[in-house]
């Protein structure tokens, strides 16, 4: 008896699991592994006849390719100052929010709100206020420094792409952060303060240990976004001016859509992306889980 209510309660979750679990392996898993066998063929992504050519298109990418080698380096570059910058003001911004009493309602929407408008559209939005707005601003206020290419100098263009990823993706993980400071227990905070513990040493020696799942969790969805980053460089450079400011999955997209349509060669790049972010996923959270522990 107890063994037949058990297994009708397990029918009964796979029975409400099934639906998703069926989009996911339609829309999800069966293009992934489809991408595996295009990127051992020369297939245009058109022509229903294609040939196989073994692992031809990653030795080319990897070694005959500059721009492809150019754009794995700038993506590097990115994601290593948006893993920094973004937990780090993210968490600034979860500290000043839950500092304040009554207005902390307020000053969650607003830090929130740019994760509710699509990048593509807050590029545009951005892209305006680089070539139109800073310049305006300079002229007419003194602040020289603002008008400056921000889009047509790769240095400044960079750093434009920085502020619009950060402005758009900082929310997201501030509502994390704040979550989790939330469930730290006061009493180790007043127990903390009786001691003597200013604001910092008990941030430092007990809020930050006690989130760091939190963190491990921040970074993980971090690197996942910075990689694949795409709308914010789309919308403000479109990976120029040249090529010197073009990202893995922009030079992945015009390879497969706007030169020769090579799609074979281009879903060989996405799995020697789809490989970079697995290991350095693996290393971080293998780094983060041990931190964790001696925390």
């Amino acid at each position: 008896m107890q063994w037949t209510k058990k297994r009708k309660q397990t029918i009964t979750l796979l029975a409400f699991v099934f639906p998703a679990l069926l989009f996911y392996a339609v829309f999800m898993l069966a293009p992934a592994f489809g991408g595996i066998g295009y990127s051992l063929t020369d297939w245009n992504g058109l022509n229903p006849t294609y040939h196989w050519v073994g692992f031809a298109n990653y030795t080319e990418a990897l070694t005959d390719d500059p721009y492809f080698i150019k754009s794995i380096w700038f993506t590097l570059r990115f994601v290593a100052f948006m893993v920094v910058l973004q937990n780090a003001l993210a968490l600034l911004l979860a500290v000043f929010v839950e500092s304040r009493g009554r207005s902390k309602v307020w000053f969650r929407t607003i830090f929130f709100m740019p994760n509710m408008i699509s990048m593509i559209i807050g590029g545009f939005m951005w892209l305006f206020i680089f070539t139109k707005v800073l310049s305006y601003i300079a002229e007419h206020s003194g602040f020289g420094f603002l008008d400056q290419s921000w889009i047509g100098d790769p240095d400044f263009s960079f750093y434009a792409i920085i502020i619009v990823s950060l402005w758009g993706g900082v929310g997201f993980l501030m509502v994390i952060y704040i979550a989790a400071i939330q469930g730290v227990p006061q009493p180790l905070k007043e127990a903390a303060a009786i001691d003597g513990a200013n604001t910092f040493q008990t941030f430092r020696n007990i809020t930050l240990p006690m989130i760091y799942p939190a963190l491990t969790i921040g970074i993980f969805l971090t690197l996942n976004s910075s990689f694949k980053a795409f709308d914010a460089v789309y919308a403000l450079t479109g990976g120029g001016p040249g090529r010197a400011t073009q990202v893995i999955a922009l030079n992945i997209f015009e390879e497969a859509f706007s030169f020769n349509s090579r799609y074979g060669y281009a879903s060989a790049k996405a799995m020697i992306l789809f490989l970079i972010v697995f290991l350095i996923t693996i290393v971080q959270l293998r780094f983060m889980k041990n931190r964790e522990v001696e925390a």
